[in-house]
Parts: C-alpha cells; structure tokens; sequence
C-alpha cells in the first residue's frame, strides 16, 4: 500500500452513467493494479426491498451479499454498507486498492464524502467519471427523469439522465475516456470544454493505474461545486462547439427574467453559474441547467451583504473567490453564467440575457424600489 496515505486503504471511486465505459475502466483498474478489489452495489433490485452488493477481484467474483433499503433509499443502503466493507477490506491487509464502483446514477460526491468521513483508516485516492464521448451529448440532452429510465435511486428521486450526468462529469479531476469509434472532433471538444481543468486519459492506457493513486481533496472539490468559488469554463470555439460566458454588474429583473427562463435554458446543453435578482439583492443564486430543464437553488447571501464580522466564518477559498470578481459597488454581487454547446448563438444568448437586467432608470430608482418589482421567482425557489 502507498505510504502517502499513512497506511490507510485507498479507495478509488469510479462512476458514470455510461455503463460499458465505467465497467471497462474498473477491470482495467483490477488487471493493472495488484491487490486490486472493486466493490459494486446494484441498485435496480432496490423494488425488492435490497441492495446486492458484490466483491471482486481480477479473478472473479469473491463474495455476494444483500443489504436492506434504509428509509426506502438505495442509496441510503449504499452509504449504510459501503464503510463496513471497505473497512473489512482495510483490517484483512491484503488490499492495496479498493475500487468502488457506483451504480449507474449514483454521484460521486455523497460517496466520496462519506468514506472521507472515516479518514483514520480509509483515503479517498481518486475519483473517476468514466465517458463514452459518442454518448457525451445524447445523455447532456436527455431531460428524461431518473425514474423513467428506470435509474431512480429511491421513490422520492427527481433527478433526471441530464442533470446526473453533467454532475458526474463536472465533479471528477480524472475522466477515463472508452475508445468508442463513433465519437467525433465535436464530441471531444465538448467534453474538453465542459471540464477543461480534468485529466482525460485512455481506460486502455498506463495512465488510469497511477490515477487511482494521485490523491483527492474532499473539501476542495466541494468548493469547486459552489457557485461562489467554482472554477467555470473560458471561453472557447472549437470544432462547432462554443462557450459563452456572459458577465455582468447589474441585477436582473425578475419578471423579465423568469419570462425568458425557457429560451435561456434552451438556447445551449449545458449552463451553469451564479446570479442576483433586483428583489432579492442580498441572495446568492445558483444556475443549473441541462437537458432542456433548469434548477435555481438558494446559496445564502453575498459575502457583500454580511457583516464585517461574519467574514471571519467563511472559507477562505470563497473569500478570494470574492476578492477576484470584487466590484466596489456591489461586492461580490454578478451575473456570471456560462453555456457550452455545439451551434451555440452567442449574440442572441447575449441579447437575451441583456434584455433581462434593470433598465437605466431602474437601476437608478435604488434598492428600496428594486425590492417592490414581482417576486416571480418565489414559486421557482420554494420548490
């Protein structure tokens, strides 16, 4: 076992919802590592009340066992059996890699989070999205719910095939690309575009063996998924793919804005970013938008809007975050969004957008006027 982890077991999680692909990373994994074990946890019998779990190694299959629903969850099972196997495999000593291998729609982060949890013997060593690129765009634009692709992870799952899969993807520093002779110049410009800062490698190369051992910072990548401090794409035009990002320091009107939501959210596969309605002038919101639907989510308050004294209970990552895009008006407060897709019409995703901020003498009338304009986004938001 690698000495960097202090004798802890490292534990690589391989994800994605492109089947073939994560499989084929996670034998690749089992063939180039010695001492290598890949745990997986089948969640489509979860209708039968259990999750299968199965442990197995380059050889075959080791063992095979059930665990029950907890709170009529599968993934709730999951996280519930995966610390006492992994720390099983941790005591026998004969391990040098566990693999796990999430179940289709499972994401990465829960996962990684919770074996983060029990640090004092196990490590997350690398999180992996394994991608077939001819399939990158078709499941980008799939706005089908979870449950109908018979991928739900509970009863209660909302999720759909699109907004899984761009987090599947966007979380990973490791993405493992499957040689799918299918897949275009378009399809790797728009992975390269979606996440420009991952490492892609080869699932048949040398590269995917050392991946699994590079280290994973639990608390960093999740600051990586805040909209305050996430590290969102450039702009690029590559190969019939572009990405727009669209900045500015002026609030939306919230009635304007909620009109254009489905053009907006049309108009590219894939946006994302932060933005401040004129009615909510002290709120964070988040951006998210894939497969034709779109989730604005509360992230709590701009640092702008906090006092001087509460600055002191905020990671320092979000306040330099802050510090870079620091208006002396209006703080941190700013329309930052980006979209990424082929075709892409940035004039008209430009004009849009513009046509959505406070006009000049709106913004002019000030805050206590801004605060009496509709409140359209208050259904959107208590959902």
């Amino acid at each position: 076992m690698s000495g960097r982890f202090g004798g802890r077991l490292p534990v690589a999680i391989v994800c994605g919802l492109h089947s073939d692909a994560r499989e084929a990373a996670v034998r690749r994994l089992l063939a180039t590592v010695p001492g290598s074990v890949a745990l997986h946890h089948d969640l489509s019998t979860a209708a039968r009340g259990t999750v299968v779990r199965t442990v197995r190694d380059a050889t075959g299959r080791l063992s095979e066992g059930e665990a029950p629903l907890v709170n009529d969850c599968a993934c709730c099972a999951l996280r519930e059996d995966l610390v006492p196997e992994l720390s099983r495999l941790a005591d026998d000593g004969t391990t040098r890699l566990a693999i796990v291998e999430l179940w289709d729609s499972v994401e990465p982060r829960a996962m990684a989070e919770v074996v983060a949890a029990h640090g004092e013997r196990l490590a997350v060593s690398a999180v992996v999205t394994a991608v077939d690129p001819a399939l990158l765009l078709p499941y980008l634009g799939n706005g089908d719910d979870l449950a109908d692709a018979g991928l739900a992870a509970a009863a209660t799952d909302r999720r759909t095939v699109a907004d899984t899969w761009a987090r599947q993807l966007e979380y990973a520093p490791v993405l493992a690309l499957a040689d799918s002779p299918l897949a275009d110049d378009e399809d790797r410009a728009l992975l390269a575009q979606l996440h420009p800062t991952a490492r892609q490698m080869e699932i048949a190369g040398e590269e995917l063996a050392v991946a699994a051992f590079a280290g994973f910072d639990v608390e960093a990548a999740a600051a990586r998924q805040h909209p305050a401090c996430a590290l969102l794409p450039q702009d690029a035009d590559e190969c019939g793919v572009g990405t727009y990002v669209w900045h500015r320091a002026r609030p939306f009107h919230p009635e304007r804005l909620y009109q254009a939501l489905e053009d907006l959210t049309c108009a590219a596969a894939r946006s994302r970013g932060r933005f401040w309605l004129a009615d909510r002038p002290d709120t964070l919101l988040h951006w998210d938008a894939a497969g034709g639907a779109l989730c604005v989510e509360s992230f709590g308050p701009w640092l702008a809007s906090l006092p001087d004294a509460a600055w002191e209970t905020v990671p320092p990552v979000r306040r330099a975050a802050a510090a870079l895009d620091w208006d002396p008006q209006h703080g941190d407060r700013c329309q930052h969004l980006v979209f990424t897709s082929p075709g892409l019409d940035r004039e008209e995703i430009g004009r849009l957008l513009d046509s959505c901020l406070l006009t000049d003498a709106e913004y002019t009338a000030g805050r206590t006027a801004w605060k009496r304009l509709p409140p359209a986004f208050d259904a959107l938001l208590e959902v």
